[in-house]
């Protein structure tokens, strides 16, 4: 259930991070004693950006990232899961989560970080917002833009490598966003496309 609906199209940063942060502070705590913003939304949308510009405004809060929790570029149903059993179940409990971070380099499992509770969590990348951890997620936040201006800014950021893999995770979270229906479950809607 959305606390507060709202659809932007961005023509400046700084309104998107002042509804964002409207939303997070009329929300409830649903993880234990802390308030956890899921920031969703395909690849290239600018959730990387947007959490960074967010974070810096919210200096208390921690970040965690998919991309450190997707086992390469099949792993995103299991992100998923990983997100609600290791991170988000154990916090709600009151119990420090731990995760096991996916070397992108090396293509495989790399060390295991902790992540202690705290008063707020951003969980940013596809999937963050998705069941079943949802329902522990006090604000969801979808990042949206044009599939061509998503693909220019996915290689300007990844360069050349993410080309083949592109179409194959494109795929991908549009089945899972199909399926999960995240961007109906959005309370801010922002379209990033310029």
């Amino acid at each position: 259930m959305t606390l507060y609906s709202h659809e932007m199209q961005i023509t400046a940063p700084e309104e998107a991070i002042a509804a964002a942060l409207l939303v997070i502070g009329r929300a409830q705590m649903r993880c234990g004693a802390m308030r956890v913003v899921a920031i969703d939304g395909p690849s290239g949308a600018g959730k990387t950006d947007f959490t960074t510009a967010l974070a810096e405004r919210l200096p208390s809060a921690q970040v965690l990232h998919m991309d450190d929790l997707y086992p390469g570029w099949d792993g995103l149903a299991q992100a998923i899961t990983a997100l609600h059993e290791r991170v988000l179940a154990p916090l709600a409990r009151g119990e420090e989560a731990a995760y096991q971070r996916w070397d992108w380099e090396h293509d495989r499992y790399a060390e295991w970080l902790s992540l202690p509770a705290a008063k707020l969590l951003l969980v940013e990348g596809v999937g963050a917002g998705a069941k079943p951890g949802w329902w522990l997620e006090s604000v969801l936040i979808w990042l949206e833009a044009d599939r061509d201006e998503r693909f220019r800014r996915g290689i300007e950021r990844d360069g050349e490598l993410y080309l083949p893999h592109w179409q194959h995770w494109a795929d991908r979270e549009e089945t899972h966003f199909a399926d999960d229906e995240t961007r109906s479950r959005a309370d801010l809607i922002i379209n990033t496309s310029t």
